[in-house]
């Protein structure tokens, strides 16, 4: 069984920054693995050790600059890497999902994975469309926000997180793509005996050609055109003394505002 996972370096932001341009300025950001790649990988690395012949291969999109990032998922347990990059790539800037799913379609279909995982968004752009719109691409059945994941005979059993607070059981057969939700498991830290194996795992370098793509076609319909921080709207009323004293003073407020009647 062979597992593609797709993971992505994203900006680390500190609490307190300053905006130059349409960029953070360096001094206040660091690069870090995606959170909810993070628990993709995890899930990946799980079925792996559940079992046996079982290749966890992560695939990224992104310049040389990423590897030491990348290399973290390698020191978690997947198997072996594939890095995408291009000067088409990076001339198209802020890539829109279609864009990022036609590419790691083209790597898909080089490896011929039985599940793919991804994260259910990054934590930069965030525009949580990137699995979904990959599965159409490739055809395969697919799962959004699982927070739960047993695969037995071909068929992946998932728990899925909706809107509203509604929850769904449902089976999806394989080959599939899932988006996986922060919470599915623990990720494990990196031992440093993994860390140490992973800068000897093998991370392949391809280009657009490689994959049979056109630069040419690469065009992505997104143009940054501005950043900030936006302001805080919301505001909180504390309500000081024992729950007697301020029972009546939150059923006050509430009626106030139209909660209650």
């Amino acid at each position: 069984m062979k597992i593609l996972v797709t993971v992505k370096e994203v900006a680390a932001v500190d609490d307190e920054f300053e905006i130059d341009g349409l960029e953070i300025d360096d001094r206040y950001v660091t690069a870090d693995l995606n959170e909810w790649d993070e628990y993709a990988v995890e899930e990946a690395v799980q079925i792996k050790e559940a079992g046996d012949d079982v290749e966890v291969v992560t695939v990224t999109i992104g310049p040389s600059e990423t590897d030491e990032t990348i290399r973290q998922a390698l020191a978690k347990g997947a198997d072996r890497a594939v890095r995408v990059w291009d000067e088409a790539l990076e001339a198209a800037g802020l890539l829109d999902p279609e864009t990022k799913a036609e590419v790691l379609a083209a790597v898909a279909a080089e490896e011929d994975p039985d599940l793919v995982l991804t994260g259910v968004q990054s934590a930069d752009d965030g525009f949580g469309a990137t699995g979904v719109t990959l599965a159409d691409k490739l055809g395969m059945e697919w799962g959004a926000v699982v927070n739960d994941l047993d695969l037995e005979a071909g068929v992946a059993s998932v728990h899925r997180e909706l809107e509203g607070g509604v929850e769904e059981l449902t089976d999806i057969e394989l080959p599939a793509v899932l988006t996986i939700q922060t919470g599915i498991n623990d990720p494990r830290y990196a031992s440093l005996r993994g860390i140490r194996q992973a800068q000897s795992k093998e991370l392949a370098e391809y280009d657009l050609a490689d994959l049979g793509l056109d630069a040419a076609g690469i065009a992505s319909p997104l143009e940054q055109t501005s950043l900030y921080e936006p302001e805080t709207e919301g505001e909180a009323t504390v309500f000081e003394g024992s729950p007697e004293e301020t029972a009546a003073e939150l059923a006050a407020l509430l009626e106030e505002k139209g909660v209650t009647n």
